[in-house]
């Protein structure tokens, strides 16, 4: 018997665990990761209270048609533009510092916005607090990977996280309508005042400070070739998913995208990048990232068309639609929790395709939907099934990408992931949002023809929501039809969504395949914990 191998085995064995041990986070990790989900749940909120804020604002401040469109977008453009540099930035002097930098400009700008006096001034305030936000996300989540060095604990440390968010757009719409209906339009911008203030107090306590090591200055060419490739692409997507494709959008995804090309040449060429492209040689990286992209496009366009069916056809007020939005974000919660556990006992790679496959059965479910009575609850229990699959891969796909990367790149990527997600989102509402609104226009452009007067026609071929502007002048049934030729569209987009997804699901099953339990995918546990200061 070969005793000693035997020996030398066990030896290993009772090494590693004790390694594992040594690893584990303590109460004080576990109370920072509370901390920390109070900025995820304020952006999940600042998402939902906006949009019901909006008809309130608008009699106050009487914006033109532009400044709405840019009073919702200006924050997107700007968490979206500088999501890259804020990760970066943040391994350079401290993921902690920026953290406490970001939340302080969040409140001062969430101050700023409550009280604007124009819709410009607003403009400014929400263009400020998406460059704000856009340290919030990235910091967070490459603090966790700093804090949950044990695979087990960071895995479902970041599912809690990334469920944070689900739980602010869930409750958002209640306690906005709350707060609408007892003060003004305002309130909804000072709801961040309490969540700055407990993180700004606290975080010096709970929080590890974390710089990466010998790392150059920022780049700042860099950080200017990043927002000329971001910001004119989401440009061109947003301008799609509004007018549908015109040469304003492509001539703003073109010039993105030389600038795409530019920034990506200048990141080969410099020893301390502003992304290192290397993070995208790790197969479960790059596959990872894909997920993440095409689920959200799904789940983005898809939001988006939810929302429009429940208060332009089933005739919910923004509080019951938002409250009918709640078990979704409760399934994502769940989901964001439980799916870490499942990968201890089966292999990631098919816990996300099996969360993909049921998220493809719901958006066929919502492909079968109509105008009966029971479509609410219909597109309740299959946009659940879609949000399920949606908690899924917000945790597990961002712990593959920020698992895979060095401690010293977390911060990088971290916001790749972010960044990831936030085009998928846009993707998503200008793509599905573009499909359904062309089916949407070739129906009623059939139907409507010599029916009313030329300007009313227009007004009702070109949205639902048109026509339930001019609803009182329209003639018998025609609103009805409206609503008909938006659900048919609704169901082309779902099936869409649905034929991708699945494939997706395949694509994850075969190409995470080798990716093992969770308790195997770090490679990074033999960095040493950074010390709290």
């Amino acid at each position: 018997m070969n005793t000693s191998g035997d020996s030398t085995l066990k030896t290993e064995t009772f090494q590693a665990h004790g390694q594992a041990a040594e690893n584990r986070a303590s109460n004080r990790e576990w109370l920072g990761l509370a901390l920390l989900s109070l900025p995820t749940m304020l952006l999940g909120l600042d998402m939902t209270l906006l949009h019901l804020a909006l008809p309130a604002l608008a009699v106050d401040l009487r914006p033109t048609s532009a400044q709405t469109l840019w009073i919702v977008d200006a924050y997107g453009f700007m968490i979206a533009g500088f999501l890259i540099t804020m990760g970066t930035l943040g391994d350079r002097i401290g993921r902690r510092k920026l953290l406490m930098i970001g939340a302080t400009a969040f409140g001062v700008a969430s101050v700023m916005a409550a009280y604007s006096t124009s819709a410009s001034m607003l403009i400014a305030a929400r263009a400020v607090l998406g460059v704000a936000g856009a340290t919030l996300m990235p910091s967070t989540l490459a603090l966790i990977s700093n804090m949950f060095l044990h695979p087990h604990q960071r895995a479902l440390a970041i599912g809690i996280w990334a469920t944070m968010f689900a739980l602010g757009m869930a409750v958002g719409p209640v306690l906005g309508g709350g707060l609408l209906e007892h003060y003004g339009w305002g309130a909804a911008f000072l709801v961040a005042l309490p969540v700055v203030g407990l993180l700004l107090v606290a975080a010096p306590y709970l929080l590890p400070e974390y710089s990466a090591p010998q790392q150059g200055r920022l780049d700042l060419p860099s950080v200017a070739l990043s927002l000329l490739a971001l910001l004119p692409i989401i440009y061109g997507i947003k301008q799609i998913a509004k007018d549908g494709i015109g040469a304003s959008a492509a001539l703003g995804i073109a010039v993105g995208l030389i600038f795409m090309f530019v920034f990506i040449r200048r990141q080969r060429l410099l020893a301390s990048p502003l992304v290192d492209l290397s993070l995208f040689s790790n197969k479960a990286t790059s596959v990872a990232l894909l997920v993440l992209l095409v689920g959200l496009i799904g789940v983005g366009g898809t939001m988006l068309l939810v929302t429009q069916y429940l208060q332009l056809v089933a005739g919910l007020s923004p509080l019951v639609a938002g409250l009918w939005m709640g078990p979704p974000a409760l399934a994502m919660l769940a989901a964001g929790i439980t799916a870490p556990l499942l990968a201890r006992r089966i292999r990631p790679g098919h816990v996300i395709a099996g969360a993909l496959g049921l998220s493809a059965v719901g958006y066929l479910m919502l492909a079968q939907l109509d105008n009966s009575p029971h479509g609410v609850t219909l597109v309740t229990a299959s946009f659940s099934l879609v949000y399920l699959g949606l908690g899924t891969i917000a945790a597990l796909g961002t712990d593959l990408v920020v698992g895979a990367a060095p401690a010293e790149k977390a911060g990088s990527a971290s916001a790749m992931s972010e960044t990831v997600q936030e085009l998928g989102l846009a993707v998503g509402i200008a793509a599905l949002g573009s499909l359904t609104t062309a089916v949407y226009r070739n129906s009623m452009t059939d139907q409507l023809s010599g029916l009313m007067a030329q300007d009313i026609q227009h007004v009702v071929s070109d949205s639902l929501a048109g026509a339930q502007s001019v609803s009182q002048q329209l003639p018998a049934g025609v609103l009805e039809q409206a609503q008909a030729a938006f659900v048919m569209g609704f169901n082309v987009a779902a099936v869409t969504s649905g034929i991708s997804i699945a494939v997706l699901a395949g694509l994850a099953a075969i190409n995470l395949r080798h990716i093992g339990l969770s308790a195997d995918t770090s490679s990074q546990e033999s960095n040493d914990r950074p010390p709290f200061s």
